[in-house]
């Protein structure tokens, strides 16, 4: 196994468990405590893991402790796989817009950076997770809603308008093939809807229990998204609808699933 994909492995553990044990992990991949204890160290300098004494747990932001919200805790191991599986649709990027919401937010804890990119974000939140990395952040500024902690008005459309995002990360409210993505505030589904159409891409987290919902604010057709990041939890017709209108839908699995998949592949 080649050591990104060792790293990749533990973060997905991380996720799944939110901490991890050296011996463990060693006797999982067959490889030494030592080594496995190099990659937790570098995906600490990264900012992704928090080393403990015998292994590791997910880093927690210094400024935000989002366990005391209702929101977060709600389905949080599935919010964490999705926003794994999302890491994957980054590519080379270098401009990128950071939605709203607990998903978006699990993905600023997950995702890779590099100093060369620019991320823009709506969220105070994950504004905060991201600023101890070793990114360039940009948080839209002008009016803060007092309940999610998001940027909305004049102000924020205003800094919007300055880029142009090579992909966009965005949360909704709800998924439906006749309504499109909806939120439940029309600010926040301004924000999002011009972030989308400023962007090459555009890849939509969405727990498996928005699929079919609607919210009162209509933010645009779900071929807005390129992708729809989900999980087992979404009703599977409304999936097969929302991929006829050619939008891709990715359901994100348990990493024991995966390689029991591929082991299985590999045995065919």
């Amino acid at each position: 196994m080649l050591a990104v994909d060792r790293r990749l492995r533990i973060l997905e553990q991380v996720a799944e468990d939110q901490s991890i044990q050296v011996g463990e992990l060693a006797a999982r991949f067959g490889v030494s405590e030592m080594t496995v204890r190099r990659d937790i160290r570098r995906l600490e300098r990264d900012g992704f893991l928090k080393q403990t004494y015998g292994g590791a747990t997910a880093h927690v932001t210094r400024s935000f402790d989002l366990t005391f919200n209702a929101r977060a805790l709600h389905s949080a191991r599935e919010k964490r796989l999705i926003a794994i599986a999302a890491g994957d649709l980054v590519g080379d990027a270098t401009t990128i817009y950071l939605g709203v919401g607990t998903t978006v937010e699990q993905f600023a804890r997950y995702v890779p950076v590099r100093p060369e990119q620019t991320i823009v974000t709506a969220s105070v939140v994950v504004a905060s997770l991201l600023g101890t990395r070793p990114v360039r952040t940009v948080v839209l500024g002008g009016t803060v809603r007092r309940e999610e902690l998001t940027c909305v008005g004049p102000v924020a459309l205003a800094t919007l308008a300055r880029y142009r995002f090579d992909v966009a990360i965005v949360g909704v409210a709800g998924v439906s093939a006749r309504w499109g993505f909806t939120e439940l505030a029309d600010e926040d589904a301004e924000v999002n809807r011009v972030a989308m159409e400023r962007s090459a891409r555009t890849v939509v987290l969405a727990h498996g229990t928005k699929f079919g919902h609607v919210a009162a604010a209509v933010v645009g057709p779900v071929t807005l998204a390129t992708t729809i990041v989900t999980d087992a939890a979404a009703a599977p017709d409304e999936a097969d609808r929302i991929e006829s209108l050619g939008v891709e839908v990715v359901f994100a699995a348990p990493a024991a699933s995966r390689e029991h998949a591929a082991a299985a592949a590999g045995g065919t």
